[in-house]
């Protein structure tokens, strides 16, 4: 698209990015690819977007029973320090770990090993109280990459590339250096000068911010941990609920500002009109990276399917890098948007659930319910269009007891009660009663 071209060129131009890389991928289109200043393939650092790779290799082995979310690190990791700080404050980022690991990386370019990193936790910092707020920590998510990586019998890398990287097909993200690197700058604030920042191997920090890529492969990985379900829908890598799971905000990470929350070690950024985008940002000396993409279950309008965008440059003070996959993807929804699928009629409401259509009352409030998709779902009489409903399931051995599987109040029972005809005339939704008609808490009616 010649829209997402210029603003690609654009922010190379205004920004004075030496190279500039992007990709937008999404299943009902061919990949789209830009590039100023570098080829099309060409590798950069992807920085701290690698912690979102340690993450999914975190939330694989809970899935597998290898660990639990709230058990602490010094369960899986034999650490002198700071062993109580559970796996989900390391990978939210609300444990109070200090930011790095011992020591002066950045001046000396020296990054520690597994033996130094974790015998230097004596001398690390607790610059927090545990689940007291944000806190980013490079050091929290190396110690979730080397317990990882010792769980499974091999380096971190060896277990992401085995785990990850292979079964989704990513062959142009490594740990190591490729030959088609790109060299990241300083670009001089006073003049057009542009001074090669040196390489640095992050060493045992690496699961928070080792990783090359391209920008192809990282728009296939935004648009997986927005859409896994069509990236990956045999669910190798990770289950959708799991992903669904990651992108839950458990922390804002500017109290005075919410522009962006803090998942299980993704971030998430709201756009306006129940769109957020989910994914990271990441830097390295001379680098820049934005990988980010956008769910299609938080919105009334699916949008594109496996939709993400990743935006990887040359340059580390070109914070405009940052902002580009979220214009990108802005503008591909709204200048390309996916196709409008046709409503076809389907099967009325089961024998069982056509007293239950209609509206109901609760708490003064009215609330429809209806058979759409095979399922019972409900909305709440005022909820904007957008607004997704809630959808039930019915109880295997109890028809008359559903479970709430999305939406409000997802997770609680709705519970039927019917007259001797077998219709349904009062429900419960979260012990909460709704009527036919609109009551009082005490239950008087202003139409009896």
């Amino acid at each position: 698209m010649k829209a997402l071209d210029r603003l690609v060129r654009e922010t190379q131009a205004q920004a004075r990015i030496p190279a500039l890389s992007a990709a937008v991928h999404r299943a009902d289109r061919p990949l789209w690819t830009a590039a100023v200043g570098a080829e099309p393939d060409a590798a950069f650092r992807i920085g701290s977007v690698t912690k979102t790779f340690t993450a999914v290799l975190v939330m694989q082995a809970r899935d597998e029973g290898l660990l639990d979310l709230d058990d602490p690190i010094g369960r899986h990791l034999d650490v002198p320090a700071h062993g109580d700080l559970t796996i989900r404050r390391l990978l939210s980022h609300t444990s109070g770990i200090q930011r790095e690991p011992y020591g002066d990386v950045w001046d000396t370019l020296v990054a520690p090993d597994a033996a130094t990193l974790v015998a230097d936790l004596e001398r690390a910092e607790r610059v927090l109280p545990p689940a007291r707020r944000f806190h980013y920590s490079n050091l929290g998510v190396a110690l979730l990459g080397l317990t990882v990586a010792r769980m499974r019998g091999g380096t971190w890398a060896e277990v992401l590339a085995d785990k990850v990287l292979g079964p989704l097909g990513l062959a142009a993200t490594s740990a190591v250096r490729p030959a088609t690197a790109t060299t990241g700058y300083l670009v001089d604030a006073y003049s057009d000068a542009a001074f090669p920042e040196p390489p640095l191997d992050f060493g045992a920090v690496g699961p928070a911010a080792q990783l090359w890529s391209t920008a192809a492969d990282m728009a296939k990985w935004a648009a997986f941990l927005a859409d896994p379900a069509t990236v990956d829908p045999a669910g190798a890598v990770l289950a959708e609920a799991t992903l669904d799971e990651m992108r839950w905000p458990l922390t804002t990470t500017d109290q005075g500002l919410w522009a962006a929350g803090f998942g299980l070690g993704l971030i998430l950024v709201p756009r306006g009109d129940r769109v957020t985008h989910v994914g990271h940002d990441g830097a390295m000396p001379g680098f820049l990276a934005g990988v980010y993409g956008r769910p299609r279950a938080l919105t009334g309008d699916p949008g594109p399917a496996g939709f993400g965008a990743a935006v990887l440059g040359a340059s580390g003070t070109a914070l405009e890098t940052v902002d580009l996959p979220h214009r990108l993807l802005t503008a591909a929804a709204d200048g390309d948007p996916a196709e409008i699928e046709p409503w076809t009629p389907g099967e009325p409401a089961p024998e069982a659930y056509r007293s239950v259509v209609g509206r109901w009352w609760s708490e003064g409030f009215e609330h429809v319910f209806g058979w759409y998709g095979g399922a019972l779902r409900a909305r709440g009489a005022a909820d904007p269009a957008g607004k997704p409903p809630a959808i039930f399931r019915p109880s295997a051995d109890n028809p008359d007891i559903l479970r709430t599987i999305s939406g409000r109040e997802v997770g609680e029972l709705l519970r039927l009660t019917r007259d001797d005809q077998g219709r349904v005339v009062r429900m419960h939704w979260a012990t909460y009663r709704l009527t036919r008609d609109q009551q009082t808490f005490e239950g008087r009616s202003f139409r009896a």
